[in-house]
């Protein structure tokens, strides 16, 4: 960052889109994701198919909101996922519990906004960092800001794991509430909804940062007639993408490994009850997970630009078969050891995807371009989604329900060796450019 007394508008974005960034990721009920909504009332079946839904949703506003946001700037986008988080999270809040088909409907309307959030904020919030930077001829102190992106965005999903799943169990409040001489007690039905409460508070702060971030020029942009649809942008940037091996395998690559491991995370809570471990311990294992993205960023961008991109992504596949691996032999206790490099991997996916999209783009399309990455990760999330909704039911309709998560979890490892193999036979002949530093 500028070294100036007088902070300048770069400073000042990249500060705002770090804060942006870790309030709108610490989610207080992530480390409880899977039970919160099993234990709303929801099945399994129902659970993934929510979030293939979301997922959906991302699909189709992905794409023109990026387009949108090059047309009429990222601001715009920024603020309208602060206020869509906010929507969100008082509609989770007001979900009935054991609700039927309501209480469907109702976490149906969660998962939409929730997926028009992430759409909106994706490839926007990270332009108006870049681009801030770009207008002041400081591109290279991008990877710098992607490192604090990680660290503090690690720091605050520590703190969002510890404090959610603590105020989650109510057995944990019961003997923190008897230490301390009260005389009421907690029932599931009230702490489920704790973790939801608190992060309404933060959604209200994303949605405060985000009135905060200003509008950069934009002066390596050609001007666009006024005329212009924006559908030929959303076409200029797909056309781009295809042509340019590099940008294509970089996304492709990307959303394989983040989309398995994104499927293990969202059933993290319920692999963690799979192997006997408590439920106060979800956070501290979440914590640790964070907490990892505060050792990885140094590492992850040493990663990126010490090497080429196959090499890259050829360490972070290998390293994700075998966090799979591990996965699926659902060892008790000691199981939740194999869930830490995952966590680790995911964010480094994170960093190397962005740090090469925009390094190779131009500011014309960036925000476009952005966004064909987030509809490719989340179509790619989608469909494992949906191929893990049907394994599910095949297990349940056989009749072994209790072990219908570990069957799922033990094709991952398999589905995802197979779908890198193809990566590489896809683009062997492409393996010059691949090899090249960035």
């Amino acid at each position: 960052m500028s070294a100036s007394s007088n902070p300048t508008l770069a400073d000042h974005n990249c500060r705002q889109f770090v804060l942006f960034r870790v309030l709108f990721n610490a989610r207080f009920y992530y480390p409880v994701l899977a039970i919160l909504f099993l234990d709303l009332g929801l099945s399994a079946t129902e659970y993934t198919l929510l979030n293939f839904a979301w997922a959906l949703v991302i699909v189709v506003a992905e794409v023109p909101s990026g387009a949108l946001a090059d047309r009429i700037g990222r601001r715009p986008l920024v603020i309208a996922a602060g206020a869509c988080m906010v929507a969100e999270m008082l509609v989770l809040g007001a979900a009935p519990q054991n609700g039927g088909l309501l209480l469907f409907l109702f976490c149906l309307l969660n998962r939409i906004l929730s997926g028009l959030a992430e759409a909106l904020a994706s490839g926007a919030d990270e332009s108006l960092a870049f681009d801030a930077l770009a207008s002041e001829g400081r591109r290279d102190e991008w990877p710098a800001v992607l490192a604090r992106v990680m660290r503090w965005q690690s720091a605050g999903t520590v703190v969002a794991m510890l404090v959610g799943s603590a105020i989650y169990d109510p057995h944990l409040l019961n003997r923190l509430a008897a230490a301390a001489g009260f005389g009421f007690r907690f029932e599931l039905a009230a702490t489920l909804r704790f973790p939801i409460y608190l992060n309404l508070i933060t959604a209200l702060a994303v949605l405060l940062v985000s009135l905060s971030m200003r509008e950069p020029s934009r002066h390596d942009a050609p001007a666009l007639p006024a005329a212009y649809p924006v559908w030929h942008s959303v076409l200029e940037a797909g056309a781009w993408i295809i042509r340019t091996p590099l940008a294509l395998f970089v996304i492709i690559g990307g959303l394989l490994i983040d989309s398995v491991i994104r499927l293990f995370l969202t059933f993290g809570s319920a692999y963690f009850r799979l192997i006997d471990l408590p439920e106060a311990s979800y956070g501290f294992i979440g914590a640790g997970m964070a907490g990892i993205g505060m050792v990885i960023s140094p590492l992850a961008r040493r990663l990126v630009q010490g090497g080429s991109v196959a090499r890259c992504y050829g360490i972070l596949a290998l390293l994700t078969w075998l966090g799979l691996l591990g996965i699926a032999l659902n060892i008790p206790f000691w199981g939740a050891v194999f869930a830490l490099p995952l966590a680790a991997i995911i964010a480094a996916v994170g960093f190397a995807v962005s740090h090469y999209l925009n390094v190779i783009v131009d500011a014309h399309h960036r925000a476009t371009v952005l966004s064909f990455k987030g509809l490719a990760f989340n179509l790619g999330y989608g469909f494992i989604s949906l191929l893990f909704a049907l394994a599910l039911r095949a297990s349940r309709d056989s009749g072994r329900a209790t072990e219908g998560l570990a069957d799922a979890l033990a094709l991952l490892p398999l589905w995802f060796a197979g779908t890198m193999l193809l990566l590489g036979l896809l683009f062997w002949r492409h393996r010059a450019v691949l090899r090249r530093w960035y």
